[in-house]
């Protein structure tokens, strides 16, 4: 059975957990922004928490059903239609057959994901149905939505629809959000003076953030420690010889706005890097609309392990209220 799209929203992609394994061959993990998410979408309508859904950006898309199905819409408060009535987020409900889900105007957040009982049956590349749509790579024709799409739906035995998950396990940024860092890579180029003022600037999300960084304006210049630059770096003093990029990485191109690399970032190049935002707050990143307000902060490897601990017993929590 299929789901026609009738309208694609302002971007919509097919997204997964993404495709890990190839990031050695300049092919990025991708996947969900907010993997949370889509974990707990896929699991309040009985599918596997990998399975493929839709990743709405800002704005919903409307699609058209073949057949019942349960559905469910977690991350941004991006409110549900079904024929025109609302539905609740973070909610299983039912769409028959017939029936077109819309959305109403965002609330909050950046990006809404949209799980159908029994997954989005693309073809899976490189074993994901992830789009990456700069290599026209998985998805849906290795691209965005289109008015028209017909997307495949794989076979469901229609779970029970109205389980929620409770507030307590949903993530949503509420005021000034803080993002802890892991200081080091290169850190050592910009003086210490800049390396304090990094951490105690207050950040504004430029509009420029995507699937494959988000670019931050608002704090101090940085200043760069004097060197001859070497053989085969470029002439800006943030330019380095080209080293690998870890996901989460924070690079400052001249040493104005900082970009911390998301799922669909490329892995290397020649921009000096201050550190790599800790992996716990990654999903909270692809929430973040722009001109909100951040400030980075600076943890220990002890801290960020911690946190990862942290995020890892949250979701089981979700697993275990949703089995």
């Amino acid at each position: 059975m299929t789901v026609t799209v009738i309208n694609p929203g302002l971007l919509t992609t097919i997204q997964d957990l993404g495709r890990p394994g190839y990031f050695h061959l300049g092919i990025p993990v991708g996947g969900a922004m907010d993997r949370r998410a889509l974990i707990a979408a896929n699991l309040l309508v009985g599918n596997p928490e990998g399975a493929a859904g839709l990743e709405a950006v800002f704005m919903g898309p409307e699609l058209e059903f073949a057949d019942d199905r349960i559905v469910a819409v977690c991350g941004a408060d991006l409110p549900p239609k079904v024929d025109g009535k609302e539905m609740p987020t973070w909610t299983s409900f039912r769409v028959k057959g017939g029936q077109r889900l819309t959305f109403d105007y965002l609330r909050e957040g950046a990006r809404a994901y949209i799980a159908i009982s029994g997954g989005i049956d693309t073809p899976i590349a490189l074993g994901s149905r992830s789009t990456y749509p700069i290599g026209a790579l998985g998805g849906y024709k290795g691209r965005a939505l289109a008015a028209g799409d017909e997307l495949p739906i794989g076979h469901s035995d229609l779970p029970k629809e109205g389980i929620a998950l409770p507030p307590l396990l949903r993530r949503v940024p509420h005021g000034d959000v803080e993002l802890r860092v892991l200081p080091g890579l290169y850190i050592h180029r910009i003086t210490p003076a800049s390396q304090t003022a990094f951490f105690q600037d207050t950040w504004k999300v430029a509009p420029e953030a995507d699937r494959m960084g988000y670019r931050f304006r608002g704090g101090r210049p940085m200043e760069f420690v004097e060197r001859e630059q070497p053989f085969g770096a470029g002439s800006d003093p943030s330019n380095i010889t080209d080293a690998c990029y870890p996901y989460g990485s924070i690079q400052i191109p001249g040493g104005t706005e900082p970009i911390v690399l998301h799922r669909d970032a490329v892995s290397g190049g020649g921009y000096f890097m201050v550190g790599t935002v800790i992996s716990a707050d990654m999903d909270l990143i692809g929430q973040l609309q722009p001109n909100k307000s951040v400030r980075f902060v600076a943890v220990t490897m002890d801290e960020a392990l911690s946190a990862r601990h942290e995020q890892a017993t949250e979701f089981a929590k979700i697993r275990d209220t949703l089995a």
